[in-house]
């Protein structure tokens, strides 16, 4: 565990003054997110549902196959799946067979349905799946494997409501929980990979993964989107929404929380982040708000 070298300036400051720097540290992040997120606005055309979906697929996994994820909303777009968004076997279908990974598994009754929907719809689109070099799969444990995550956004992105919209109406962490605590198709409670049936256990992603969406992506979206749009009290709403979520989990927060430091919300664990990723790993304690405390 990484020791933190201001630990005593950090615990004699006063619980309100620290809790003031907190909020000023975290919107530095958001300010960050909220930047990062009109780029890739700008280079969807400026549509804000291919920029909600492109993130989303960039959510699923902060690790080796982020980038991979990135690609796979390039390969088919959002505007595509609304074509076929009131068919959930399509949806599933277009993700799975862009992905590529259908190709690793053996065929079952299920699979080669994905398959030839794949095909019909590959051509109707012009679509060309990813490659499996693509992929990094080693080590992957089931719960996170792509091909069921993919399965898991197929049920999320079935809906005739555009995504932009349900991200932006989230409220509460419940609010969250609800939009994100999807279940994988009804094949899949006994299947954690295509044809290799296990354990009978329905597929939901969970609420620990929910509220770490509602963190990395709500929030930021619904920052950037008031923004666009000129309605700042979304902002508002979003900034109330990181102080009602519960503090991240993480090997920031940890070393944190166990040198004394409480971590009330989703607001300071995300100031914790910035300081140790922008402050601390680059050797920039003058410019620390924390040791500055201005």
């Amino acid at each position: 565990m990484e020791r933190i070298s201001c630990r005593n300036i950090i615990l004699d400051t006063d619980s309100q003054q620290l809790y003031a720097l907190f909020y000023r540290i975290a919107k530095e992040r958001l300010e960050r997110k909220h930047n990062d997120i009109l780029k890739i606005y700008e280079t969807s055309l400026k549509d804000w549902n291919q920029t909600c979906y492109q993130i989303l697929l960039k959510m699923m996994d902060i690790g080796t196959n982020k980038a991979a994820y990135q690609r796979l909303a390039q390969v088919v777009p959002y505007r595509i799946l609304l074509r076929e968004v009131t068919l959930p076997h399509a949806v599933e279908s277009l993700l799975l067979g862009g992905s590529g990974l259908l190709s690793l598994y053996p065929d079952d009754e299920y699979t080669l349905a994905l398959k030839e929907e794949w095909n019909h719809l590959a051509c109707k689109y012009e679509l060309s799946p990813m490659r499996l070099t693509d992929w990094n799969l080693a080590r992957v444990r089931p719960y996170n494997h792509p091909v069921l995550r993919l399965a898991q956004l197929a049920t999320l992105l079935h809906s005739k409501e555009f995504l932009v919209n349900r991200i932006i109406a989230c409220r509460t962490p419940e609010d969250v929980v609800e939009l994100f605590s999807v279940e994988a198709a009804e094949y899949w409670n006994d299947h954690f990979l295509p044809a290799i049936e296990g354990r009978n256990i329905p597929k939901r992603l969970g609420k620990e993964k929910a509220l770490i969406l509602g963190i990395n992506l709500v929030v930021p979206i619904q920052i950037a989107y008031s923004y666009n749009i000129g309605r700042f009290e979304l902002r508002d709403n979003a900034e109330q929404l990181l102080h009602l979520i519960p503090a991240e989990n993480n090997r920031y927060t940890n070393t944190w929380q166990s040198a004394g430091v409480k971590l009330e919300n989703a607001m300071a664990s995300q100031a914790v982040i910035q300081i140790v990723t922008e402050y601390c790993q680059k050797d920039r304690c003058e410019e620390c708000p924390i040791i500055n405390k201005r």
